[in-house]
């Protein structure tokens, strides 16, 4: 057998399921330089005590299935392979799993909603959550975390051939909760998947969605929504890994900030293996500064390891509000308040429009009118 002189990957190439495998980070590696260690609360080094818990609401549609399985139930743990010590971690530590299931050929008439409150910010507590789509499925699922606690988990979706699903994952804890989470997405042939991740409450929030593909034509659209406030930390750090022939993504995050201390990270990572011909996929992510003393770190990467792609690109850009669009609202009799409401309700507003759920899309809306007011 002769030696494969194929080009590997330089982004996220390790994963296991053992914590030990993953060295306790410093700060210093790559993946962890933008976020501030101390405030995990020991989730990053297994300090944290895990006595914490998450109680958990379900409002189902009548097609879905929601159980409460043990960590020996086969159908978890198949769509991914942990990439950091965290998420290793949450594998290892938590008790019970909810598996939500949509049968084949079926469209749930309504979205199923998940609705994890926390109560206790001292302890960590650990969860896991897979969502299986099977062949020709489509459904729509919400996550809304709210409350207080130091949280790690995993959420896997599986989304057969064909299937569609469109998931909402809404971040509105309190200030002084820390969040964790992986999301990892696995696609099959000509399946289609929507994510929206909204981040607005927490001290430390750090999500980390992943869309690998298992047969040609899958279809990811993920966008993100983020308002910062003083203090707070809001990452996201995306990987989309284009492994078979055919396939389309598109991402677009937004974020705005305010105050002193306020800190927004978004890394985008997308790879076009070289079997993965005919790829099309564009990444864009975009800030809002509104005031001083805050920091926004943007880093889209785009590794190609093949010549025959349909299209790729991606973008970044963070900036104040453009004075000439708060001129020209003013020179109209607008005061400049209502004005400065104006443009961050535009620049937000065309990916909140895009939530289709009407009841999370008026609860972001309104949510980011009351950051305004602030």
């Amino acid at each position: 057998m002769g030696l494969d002189t194929r080009p590997l990957s330089t982004l996220h190439e390790r994963g296991s399921f053992e914590v030990a495998d993953f060295e306790v980070p410093t700060g210093r590696e790559e993946e962890w330089r933008f976020t501030p260690l101390r405030r995990l609360r020991g989730l990053h080094n297994g300090s944290a005590a895990a006595d914490g818990k998450i109680l958990l609401e379900v409002d189902a549609a009548p097609e879905v299935t929601v159980e409460t399985v043990g960590r020996g139930d086969a159908r978890i743990g198949t769509a991914f392979t942990p990439a950091d010590r965290v998420s290793a971690q949450a594998w290892a530590s938590f008790t019970e799993a909810t598996v939500v299931t949509v049968p084949k050929e079926t469209e749930a008439s309504a979205p199923t909603v998940l609705r994890l409150r926390g109560e206790d910010a001292g302890a960590a507590a650990y969860g896991h959550t897979t969502v299986i789509l099977e062949p020709f499925a489509r459904a729509t699922v919400v996550l809304a975390h709210r409350g207080d606690a130091t949280y790690a988990d995993n959420v896997e979706f599986i989304v057969g051939d064909g299937a569609s699903l469109s998931v909402i994952s809404l971040q509105d804890w309190s200030h002084d909760s820390v969040h964790v989470a992986h999301q990892y997405t696995r696609l099959g042939r000509d399946a289609r998947f929507v994510s929206h991740n909204i981040t607005l409450g927490g001290d430390l929030v750090r999500i980390s969605p992943t869309v690998a593909y298992d047969g040609p034509g899958g279809d990811a659209e993920l966008y993100g929504v983020y308002f910062a406030d003083g203090g707070q930390h809001l990452e996201h750090r995306l990987l989309v890994d284009h492994t078979v022939p055919n396939c389309r993504s598109r991402v677009d995050y937004r974020g705005a900030l305010q105050d002193e201390g306020a800190h927004a990270v978004w890394i985008g990572d997308v790879i076009i293996r070289v079997e993965a011909e005919g790829t099309d996929t564009y990444e864009l992510n975009r800030n809002l500064v509104l005031t001083d003393g805050t920091r926004v770190d943007s880093v889209p990467n785009l590794e190609i390891l093949t010549g025959e792609v349909a299209g790729a690109g991606h973008a970044s850009a963070s900036g104040r509000l453009d004075d000439e669009h708060l001129f020209y609202l003013q020179a109209r009799g607008i005061t400049f308040d209502e004005a400065r409401r104006m443009v961050v309700r535009g620049f937000l507003g065309q990916l909140i429009e895009r939530i289709e759920v009407p009841e999370v899309r008026e609860k972001v809306q309104q949510a980011i009118e009351a950051e305004l007011d602030r």
